[in-house]
């Protein structure tokens, strides 16, 4: 069992929620965080399309007995089918031209959880009270992070830190980051859209997860300070301990 709370808030400023999410147990932990963009509610639609997509597939072909690298080709196989999903839905429908999603999928079987990326939504692991960052932005200051041309407290003023780099359903095929790492007892997994780490740096993530034992609480609290300082953007925050208490989600 794990204590899970997943939280999604449209913020201050957009009339639309165009991020998505997933909590879902069936004998594994599948967890996916979307953040759309695109003119009118197209962002909206490119999210719930690959969320959906993916949990249907995932479902449809993972067992808790596969070997890593079986679980890894269908996380492998759910990108692709969700990338082609939003490209074609775009092609059929000319005022969707241009849409598409980041995407961070967790999927938790036994003690390991496989993750899937493409973007710039996030997913960060505490362990011992220490967070580090596990995906890797695709985004254009992140790459000027990689190379040393600016710092990581740089990169959130950027003016051009909302330029990704990769995301699904823009082009016809897509390079998804996937790997696997061990999950331990009292580690805790954070994932969340930009409109998180634009406005609440890891530190911070780090300090309110650590200190605040609910997990729905501690996604309240870390949704508060994004709104707080400007809420200039759609807002998804999930927090997963190895724990025994209840999955929730709002």
């Amino acid at each position: 069992m794990m204590n899970v709370s997943a939280i999604s808030d449209i913020g201050k400023v957009r009339d639309l929620n165009e991020d998505n999410y997933c909590v879902s147990e069936k004998g594994y932990l599948l967890f996916i965080v979307a953040d759309g963009m695109g003119g009118h509610n197209a962002g909206e639609v490119a999210s719930f399309i690959v969320v959906n997509t993916m949990k249907e597939h995932i479902h449809t072909y993972i067992s808790d007995d596969m070997d890593e690298q079986s679980v890894k080709g269908i996380i492998y196989e759910a990108f692709h089918r969700a990338n082609e999903k939003v490209y074609r839905y775009a092609e059929e429908n000319p005022s969707c031209d241009g849409m598409g999603t980041t995407a961070t999928l967790v999927l938790k079987v036994h003690s390991t959880i496989y993750i899937g990326h493409v973007g710039d939504s996030r997913a960060y692991i505490i362990k011992e009270g220490i967070i580090e960052q596990i995906t890797q932005d695709h985004s254009l200051v992140a790459e000027l992070v990689r190379s040393g041309s600016i710092t990581e407290l740089e990169a959130m003023k950027h003016p051009q830190k909302n330029v990704i780099t990769r995301a699904l359903g823009t082009s016809k095929s897509i390079k998804p980051d996937i790997f696997s790492m061990e999950f331990f007892d009292n580690d805790i997994l954070v994932m969340c859209t930009d409109g998180l780490s634009n406005f609440v740096d890891k530190y911070e993530i780090e300090k309110i997860v650590t200190e605040v034992e609910d997990s729905n609480e501690a996604c309240e609290r870390l949704v508060s300070m994004a709104n707080k300082r400007g809420g200039y953007d759609n807002i998804t925050v999930l927090v997963a301990r190895n724990s025994e208490r209840n999955t929730e989600g709002r």
